[in-house]
C-alpha cells in the first residue's frame, strides 16, 4: 500500500521543540518533492516548508523561517520537520505530502499532491 505515515507532534510549551517525521511506504521518496503544510481551525491552510527531491532546494514560510528546519534522508525514505522556538500560533494539524510535479522554488504548494500523510496535531500552550 502506497502511503505516507507521520509521527511526532504533541503538546509542548512555548519556546519548546518538536520533530515531525514523514515516512513513505510502498514507494521511494527520492523523486518526490515534500511539502509540509498546516491547518488550524477556522484558518486557511498554510504552506510551511518544501524540500526538493534532492534536498538542494528548500523553502519556508516567513512565519517559520529561522525556527523550522526541513530535511530528508532518502536512504531511510523519510523527511523531517524540526520545529524550534515554538509559539502558540504554531498550533495546528500538520501534514506532509509528496508530489513529482510541484516545485519548491516558488510559493509552497498546498494542494494537489500525489500522496498525503495522515496529519499530526501540534499544540503549543503553557
Amino acid at each position: 500500500q502506497l502511503q505516507l505515515v507521520q509521527s511526532g507532534g504533541g503538546l509542548v510549551q512555548p519556546g519548546g521543540s518538536l520533530r515531525l517525521s514523514c515516512a513513505a511506504y510502498g514507494f521511494t521518496l527520492d523523486t518526490y518533492i515534500i511539502g509540509w503544510f498546516r491547518q488550524a481551525p477556522g484558518k486557511e491552510r498554510e504552506g510551511v516548508a518544501c524540500i526538493s527531491d534532492s534536498g538542494n532546494i528548500i523553502n519556508y514560510a516567513d512565519s517559520v523561517k529561522g525556527r523550522f528546519t526541513v530535511s530528508r534522508d532518502n536512504a531511510k525514505n523519510t523527511v523531517y520537520l524540526q520545529m524550534n522556538s515554538l509559539k502558540p500560533e504554531d498550533t495546528a494539524a500538520y501534514y506532509c505530502a509528496a508530489d513529482r510535479r510541484h516545485y519548491c522554488s516558488g510559493p509552497i504548494p498546498k494542494y494537489e499532491y500525489d500522496y498525503y500523510g495522515q496529519g499530526t496535531q501540534v499544540t503549543v500552550s503553557s
